[in-house]
């Protein structure tokens, strides 16, 4: 990694560097104790799915973790004990807190709560819960797309605005936000889905620029297909929303429905979700200021390699030279 990239965010926003000597962290499967140990890290969505994997797999390396889900029922729900009894047999850094990312409040009290146990400002946010949805964009109603919006985008920006002000005033942070492939390529069918992350992938590109003044970080993971509740708590919603269309929309789109639910009715294949914990420990322990604006993460990421490549290309013609240059530079070079 050259002087140039790991100083890239000290020239900008005064956060320092870590020594030249400690150089590309290693591959995903070797990031150990050593790497995370010590940050503070708040995961959203952790009753299952990534986010679940990821709270694990930080704290076991040493982090300290806050992980957060809805429905917490004052921690008796079976997702948070859980959690709660693998820390204490492990004795593990890792406390559970109650955020729905589509409540204020809550968004508010959670992140609050994350910060008095990290002790101040926190040293990773990890956007992560999320909803899918799948059907033909006329047939799923405003309630449906009211809630998928809800959550997979203004949630992300909930959690963002309410742990950004402590990550600025300390000079460093980094923000996490689980996209897709999908926030690159679309197909029929997912259309609601692959719009939510289309705008993450946008809304948080546009703040790494922002944010880079300040000596925070963000990096969008952009996963494929894995083997999570997301499929079977998409299936569900995506049920209901159908069940809700008029009889003519149905009838109308009856061979793109069935499509969709051969498409998108399976488990994810049987690829490893833990690869998307470990990306993202292998991230946090790069050093400050080169830590990758987005990181595909499957077998195969030929199809995001190549549309992130070209955009890349595109946003440098747009913002390499002129007043966002450095800004620019600051997240790319």
């Amino acid at each position: 990694m050259s002087e140039t990239k790991i100083g890239r965010r000290q020239l900008l926003g005064g956060a320092t560097a870590l020594a030249a000597a400690a150089t590309v962290a290693g591959p995903a499967s070797a990031q150990t104790a050593a790497d995370v140990a010590g940050k503070s890290v708040l995961i959203t969505g952790c009753s299952s799915g990534f986010g679940r994997l990821t709270a694990l797999h930080l704290a076991r390396g040493g982090a300290n973790v806050i992980a957060s889900m809805r429905h917490y029922q004052a921690g008796k729900r079976p997702e948070a004990q859980e959690l709660a009894d693998i820390a204490a047999t492990e004795n593990l850094k890792l406390a559970v807190v109650e955020i729905d990312v589509t409540d204020d409040a809550l968004v508010a009290s959670g992140v609050a709560a994350a910060e008095k146990i990290a002790g101040g400002a926190l040293d990773v946010l990890d956007n992560n819960a999320g909803i899918g949805v799948s059907g033909p964009v006329e047939l799923l109603d405003m309630q449906a797309t009211q809630l998928i919006f809800d959550t997979n985008v203004f949630g992300y920006l909930r959690l963002a605005r309410a742990a950004l002000p402590a990550m600025r005033a300390k000079k460093q942070g980094l923000v996490f936000n689980v996209s897709s492939q999908l926030g690159r390529v679309v197909m029929p069918g997912v259309g609601h889905y692959a719009s939510t992350k289309f705008a993450v992938e946008a809304m948080f590109e546009t703040m790494a620029y922002e944010l880079a003044p300040f000596g925070v970080e963000v990096t969008i993971i952009q996963p494929g297909g894995y083997p999570t509740k997301v499929w079977e708590n998409g299936r569900r919603l995506s049920d209901a929303a159908l069940a809700r269309a008029e009889a003519s929309r149905r009838a109308a789109y009856a061979p793109h429905v069935e499509m969709a639910t051969r498409m998108f009715g399976g488990a994810g294949g049987s690829t490893d979700p833990m690869d998307v914990a470990r990306a993202i420990a292998e991230i946090i322990a790069m050093p400050a200021g080169s830590r990758p604006l987005r990181r595909p993460v499957h077998p195969n990421t030929r199809a995001t390699d190549a549309l992130n490549a070209a955009h890349a290309q595109v946003q440098a013609m747009v913002l390499g030279n002129g007043p966002f240059a450095p800004w620019f530079k600051a997240v790319t070079s």
